[in-house]
């Protein structure tokens, strides 16, 4: 990573948190991925069940795979290839002592956009698990909502559904269309503002990750 990008990250982490703890989130601020995936463990208590669902972040700090080299109760529909089985551990996850995701956006002033398709995500970040660790990288971070919100809609979905290959619009051009598609993967968005009792974590990275 580039000095100045290392430096804007690490000025701008800190601001961040202040703000998200403002909004009564648990949040941290870690320069590296290495020191993200011990943040993270911290939290999570030994024989913890823990599952997760749009991760791609926490992927890439080794969340996952310390997950399940450790001393946990492990929910990976990943696992699975039947489509069934994969949907028990998507309503599993809903009695997991912690649920990982990560965030599409999150506003300079401490509030988290996310969208979603299946809406298993979204719904687990609202209700269920017992805590919801966030772990995103600094360059999810927009200046506004709104910014945050367009951020969600018009990169966060269309880089995603490269990955998903559905036949909408944004597949094919890399740029929202505000479609109304069968197979659309922005059906649910969600704006989190505040957390009661810090229910929801927040691990700050100050690297680029996720989409």
């Amino acid at each position: 990573m580039e000095k100045a990008t290392r430096e804007f990250f690490d000025k701008r982490g800190p601001v961040v948190v202040k703000n998200l703890r403002k909004h009564h989130f648990e949040a941290y601020y870690c320069a590296t991925k290495a020191e993200a995936l011990s943040q993270v463990l911290a939290l999570m208590p030994a024989g913890s069940t823990v599952g997760w669902g749009g991760a791609i972040s926490a992927a890439q700090v080794g969340v996952q795979e310390a997950v399940h080299a450790g001393d946990y109760k492990v929910i990976d529909r990943d696992q699975f290839s039947d489509p069934a089985e994969k949907l028990r551990c998507m309503r599993e996850c809903f009695n997991a002592d912690f649920f990982i995701t990560g965030a599409n956006a999150i506003s300079l002033d401490g509030q988290m956009v996310n969208i979603d398709g299946n809406g298993n995500r979204v719904a687990a970040i609202v209700y269920g698990p017992r805590q919801v660790i966030v772990v995103a990288g600094m360059n999810k971070v927009e200046d506004t909502l709104e910014a945050a919100i367009n951020r969600a809609r018009t990169v966060a979905a269309p880089l995603n559904e490269q990955r998903f290959g559905h036949p909408n619009p944004c597949a094919a051009t890399g740029s929202c269309a505000d479609c109304k598609s069968e197979t659309s993967i922005c059906n649910q968005i969600l704006i989190t503002r505040h957390s009661r009792g810090h229910r929801i974590k927040f691990v700050l990275v100050g690297e680029d990750l996720g989409l």
